[in-house]
């Protein structure tokens, strides 16, 4: 999906973005994220599903046994090239699809690499339906306000797992919204380091009972692999901190009732920003939009929740 068209249409539009501004969500800065361009060249690509049978480190492949690829090539076993983060994520015996591209070399080039374990895939799609009929029944009141219960959701982790919101309820929750691609170092990139601070913090302030969750504004790249590498470059400790990613619609109607602005314009994806901390019963306690909160401030709110 062009870049200039995957995000265009979210949020529904301008009208609905100002419409959110007036429901009572604190203002938030809004800063353009520069997204590397698309090739120039353009690439021929098809829809693959099958089972990885093995992964070559060396030589940066996975054997797939792929399934049919209507009109272009039968069943078969095949060596695909992948990207580092792809070949650290695969594991032998998942079943995955994916986007083949084939090159003038004769090689073959897999992207957009997601699970296709048919319960997973029906437990998140079946979420995203209901919470885009939830966004549609709560109309212009979908934005969720400090005091309501967060949306019901399902959406992939950094390990390829669907997990549903209620797997967090009994738990204290620190969620925020970014991208891997932000380049801005005062949005995205210092979000993250406040929660991995904030995480630090907690964790020696014995809270118990706390999960960090980041979901992205950029699904159609933000992979679970990608999620997977993002997460290990910084270091972060996912045993209590988990990124999340899904459909486009489920992160769409997730942005609208949280009251993130998020859109595409040519290559720059122009975005704002907000934390929220949610208590155990799944009541949304706490907000701090843009990135100059403390992470001592939510550590003090994680502390006084009764």
């Amino acid at each position: 999906m062009n870049s200039n068209n995957r995000l265009g249409g979210w949020i529904g539009g301008a009208s609905l973005l100002l419409a959110l501004s007036a429901c009572g969500q604190p203002p938030a800065p809004v800063a353009p994220a520069a997204v590397p361009p698309a090739a120039k060249t353009v690439e021929v690509r098809y829809p693959l599903t099958g089972e990885i049978t093995g992964v070559d480190i060396s030589r940066k492949v996975l054997i797939i046994q792929h399934d049919e690829i209507k009109g272009y090539m039968p069943a078969m076993t095949m060596e695909f090239l992948v990207s580092p983060a792809d070949l650290a994520a695969a594991k032998p015996g998942q079943r995955i699809r994916a986007e083949m591209i084939p090159s003038q070399d004769g090689d073959f080039r897999l992207e957009k690499i997601w699970p296709d374990d048919r319960a997973a895939t029906s437990a998140v799609a079946a979420a995203a339906r209901g919470l885009r009929e939830n966004t549609m029944t709560r109309g212009k009141n979908a934005y969720r306000e400090v005091g309501e219960a967060m949306p019901d959701f399902t959406l992939y982790n950094q390990a390829g797992q669907a997990i549903p919101s209620g797997h967090f309820r009994g738990k204290k929750v620190m969620m925020n919204f970014i991208f891997t691609r932000c380049p801005v170092a005062t949005m995205c990139p210092a979000s993250t380091a406040k929660m991995m601070a904030t995480q630090k913090l907690a964790r020696e302030a014995a809270v118990a009972g706390i999960e960090f969750v980041s979901i992205t504004l950029d699904p159609a790249f933000d992979t679970p692999a990608v999620l997977q590498e993002y997460a290990t470059v910084r270091g972060i400790d996912t045993q209590n901190f988990s990124f999340l990613t899904g459909p486009e619609s489920a992160i769409r109607d997730l942005l609208t009732q949280f009251g993130i602005i998020a859109e595409f314009e040519g290559d720059l994806l122009k975005h704002t920003l907000a934390t929220v901390l949610i208590d155990e019963r799944g009541k949304i306690i706490h907000r701090a939009d843009g990135s100059v909160w403390e992470p001592r401030e939510f550590v003090a709110k994680m502390k006084a929740i009764k």
